[in-house]
Formats: C-alpha cells, sequence, structure tokens
C-alpha cells in the first residue's frame, strides 16, 4: 500500500509516516519501480501499535522501548507492567492537579457576582500582585 493508504488506514498523517520512519520506529519500506513507497502488512501492525502506545499518551521514547519489548514475544512482561504502571502513577497525578485547578476555577466563578469586570475575582486572580488593570 501507498503511505497515504497506510495513514489514512491508521489515522496518521503522512508526514508522521515519514517522522517515524525518519525516528527509526518504523522500517523503511520497499520502493516500487516508479520509486513510491511500497508498505506491507507489517508497517500497518506496526504504526498501529505506535498510534495506540502514543493515544495511551507514551512518549516517543517509551514507545520505542514498548516496541523492542514486543519484538521480544517470549520475554517476561514484567518491565512493559512496569512502564504502564508508571504511566498509571502520571495519570493520577494529572488527575489530581486537573481537580485542584477545577476546584480553584470553581471557587473563583462562585466568587463572582457578575458585576463589572472591575470587581472579578478572575481578572483580580490572574493579574499581577497590586495590578488592577492592564493599561
Amino acid at each position: 500500500m501507498k503511505i497515504g493508504e497506510l495513514a489514512s488506514a491508521t489515522g496518521t498523517k503522512v508526514e508522521t509516516v515519514r517522522f517515524y520512519e525518519k525516528i527509526g520506529l518504523l522500517s523503511p519500506p520497499a520502493r516500487t519501480a516508479s520509486n513510491y513507497r511500497s508498505y506491507g502488512e507489517e508497517h500497518l501492525a506496526r504504526l498501529s501499535f505506535i498510534r495506540r502506545a502514543r493515544n495511551l499518551g507514551f512518549g516517543l521514547d517509551a514507545v520505542r522501548e514498548l516496541l523492542r519489548l514486543a519484538d521480544g514475544p517470549d520475554q517476561p512482561c514484567a518491565d512493559i507492567d512496569s512502564m504502564a504502571s508508571g504511566k498509571i502513577k502520571e495519570i493520577d497525578a494529572k488527575i489530581a492537579d486537573l481537580k485542584r485547578l477545577r476546584k480553584v476555577l470553581f471557587e473563583l466563578v462562585s466568587a463572582c457576582n457578575t458585576g463589572t469586570v472591575r470587581a472579578c475575582p478572575i481578572v483580580e486572580a490572574l493579574a499581577p500582585r497590586g495590578a488592577h488593570g492592564f493599561d
């Protein structure tokens, strides 16, 4: 299949496919007689794996490591479990941060008396200390 077909089949941009090739996550495909890239099912499977890992929040280095581990199917999966557990901890920390942010914003919105911007607690919280305007 051509690069556009591979990209479409995996919901990936063509530029991203080329980037993954450039950094070695995808092996270079064979070329046709007219020098077009010709991708096979192994490229489709690998790119799908990469996309799913990225959608789960794994960075490129982690994806590279997951691919390395996945390429050795008979080895123990303890390293993969450890990586996934680490990602869960990161997600939990982000959720806690988002809950704190939500609480602060909720309190600011609740304190708003819908008067003028001059008395708006949200603007007051965002403005530098002692500043009451931007002029």
